[in-house]
């Protein structure tokens, strides 16, 4: 093996241990982060409070295929993608 092999050898070695530390870090939480939130809007039903990613609060009045009418106050319903549901409020 002369001298160029062995740069290209350690570039990819370099290049492999990069996109490992990269999958650790980066994709795994984010994979693990994306199931949370999937068990999350699947388990949501009827009278859930919950607050969307803006920030509104809202109790769940209905659940749709792809999203959810929250009942905001005693007159108003607004309708979100399930994707837009933060997180179920504890309060």
């Amino acid at each position: 093996m002369n001298a160029q092999q062995g740069g290209w050898l350690t570039v990819a070695i370099y290049f492999g241990v990069f996109l490992l530390i990269f999958y650790l870090f980066v994709i795994m939480p984010r994979k693990k982060q994306e199931k949370k939130h999937s068990e999350l809007t699947s388990g949501l039903k009827r009278g859930d409070k919950v607050v969307t990613i803006g920030g509104i609060k809202g109790e769940v009045a209905k659940v749709k295929d792809n999203s959810i009418v929250l009942k905001v106050n005693e007159n108003t319903e607004i309708e979100f993608l399930k994707k837009a549901i933060g997180y179920k409020d504890e309060n």
